[in-house]
């Protein structure tokens, strides 16, 4: 089983920029892909970006070119650095882990974006 922990996240003016963090642990398999979703409130999750061991990456149309995600510290650990804000981007941002063993959500972490 994986466990996920996520940090960063908050209340930001639009244009700025946050850094959301995630940590697994647990049963770990070696080929993986961790990634990021968000839900505003009234509308389905959707992927934001993800990113397998071995480093493809895949990023939502509305995020690219503004957002980048990355993984260090033996894959193990993911970031989502997001730039250029907007107010759109508001949403509960969730952390998601899948291998062949399974999947694993965050517990989520709230993006306030404001004018």
């Amino acid at each position: 089983q994986v466990h996920l922990v996520e940090s960063g996240g908050g209340l930001v003016q639009a244009g700025g920029s946050l850094e959301l963090s995630c940590e697994a642990s647990g049963s770990i398999a070696s080929y993986n892909v961790m990634g990021w979703y968000r839900q505003a409130p009234g509308k389905e999750r959707e992927l934001v970006a993800s990113m397998a061991t071995g480093g493809n990456r895949n990023y939502a149309d509305f995020v690219k070119g503004r957002f980048t995600i990355s993984r260090e510290y033996a894959d193990k650990v993911v970031y989502l650095q997001m730039r250029s804000l907007k107010p759109e981007d508001t949403a509960v941002y969730y952390c998601h882990f899948r291998s062949i063993l399974g999947e694993t959500w965050g517990q989520g972490t709230q993006v306030t974006v404001s004018w």
